[in-house]
C-alpha cells in the first residue's frame, strides 16, 4: 500500500525538504512506499497568474493526499504559502503531521496548533503519524 502525502515547504528552506524526503526514502527499505504530491520547485503551477490560481492548484495537488506533512520550523509561522496550505488542508479535512525539524528547540506556533500530530525528525515516528492517519 502506497500513502498519499502532501508535503508542504518553503523553497527558502528546500534542505529541509530534502531531508524529509530522505527520511521518507529510508522508510521504504522497511515496505513503506508513498506517492509524493507536493508542488516540485520546478512546477508550472509557480507560474500561475495570480494567488488564486495558484491556491487552486495547490488544493488540486493536495485533494489526492490522506494527510499533509507541514515542516515546523520557525520560519512557518511566517510563510504565506504554509498558512494557506494549513488552511486547504483543514478545509479538506485533512490530517496535519507537523515535523520539528532536527534540532530546532522551537517549532511554528502557527503549526503547533493546526497540527493533529507533532513528531519528531526520525523516520519511524513520522512514519507511524502517516500510518495512523490513514
Amino acid at each position: 500500500m502506497a500513502y498519499n502525502l502532501f508535503i508542504s515547504h518553503s523553497w527558502t528552506y528546500s534542505d529541509a525538504y530534502d531531508g524529509l524526503v530522505k527520511l521518507l526514502k529510508k522508510a521504504e527499505d522497511d515496505g513503506f512506499y508513498y506517492k509524493d504530491y507536493s508542488v516540485p520547485k520546478n512546477d508550472p503551477i509557480h507560474n500561475a497568474n495570480n494567488d488564486r490560481q495558484l491556491k487552486e492548484a495547490i488544493r488540486n495537488q493536495m485533494k489526492h493526499a490522506s494527510c499533509v506533512l507541514i515542516l515546523a520550523g520557525v520560519y512557518a509561522t511566517y510563510s504565506k504559502w504554509i498558512n494557506i496550505e494549513i488552511e486547504l488542508a483543514k478545509e479538506m479535512g485533512k490530517r496535519i503531521i507537523a515535523v520539528s525539524p532536527w534540532g530546532a528547540e522551537r517549532i511554528s506556533s502557527v503549526v503547533r496548533k493546526s497540527a493533529d500530530d507533532i513528531v519528531r525528525w526520525n523516520t519511524e515516528s513520522i512514519t507511524s503519524a502517516i500510518i495512523k492517519a490513514d
